[in-house]
């Protein structure tokens, strides 16, 4: 269990680190792929590239934590940190997603940060 514990958080902490790089790099697409389109030379560049930023440094804060302070410490932030796909299928709903996208996407990325949690847990 111990090496199907920190696998998952280091594949999950790396996918907020692409997430990270998508965003500031390929904001349009991203954007889309989020469940909400947006134009990054409009209005919207500036916050795509702090969602980016965000997303980024949750991947880079999560390795940290894997590496320097072990996994009780990673389990608290990945139990935390699924407040955050939680808060996109809200915020997806409300702005005109669709459904597949809201819990197709980041609602079943929350229950796998928690299952993540759960894994660190009982390590």
């Amino acid at each position: 269990m111990t090496v199907t514990a920190y696998t998952l958080a280091v594949l999950l902490d790396l996918f907020c680190l692409f997430l990270g790089y998508r965003f500031l790099f390929q904001p349009g697409p991203a954007a889309a792929g989020y469940g909400v389109p947006a134009d990054p030379r409009g209005d919207a560049g500036a916050y795509l590239s702090v969602k980016g930023l965000k997303d980024g440094t949750f991947g880079l804060l999560g390795l940290a934590l894997l590496a320097f302070a072990g996994s009780r410490a990673e389990a608290w932030f990945m139990l935390v940190v699924a407040l955050v796909p939680l808060g996109d299928t809200l915020i997806v709903l409300r702005h005109g997603g669709t459904r597949a996208v809201a819990f197709g996407i980041h609602f079943a990325t929350a229950v796998v940060v928690l299952i993540s949690a759960g894994l660190l847990f009982a390590v």
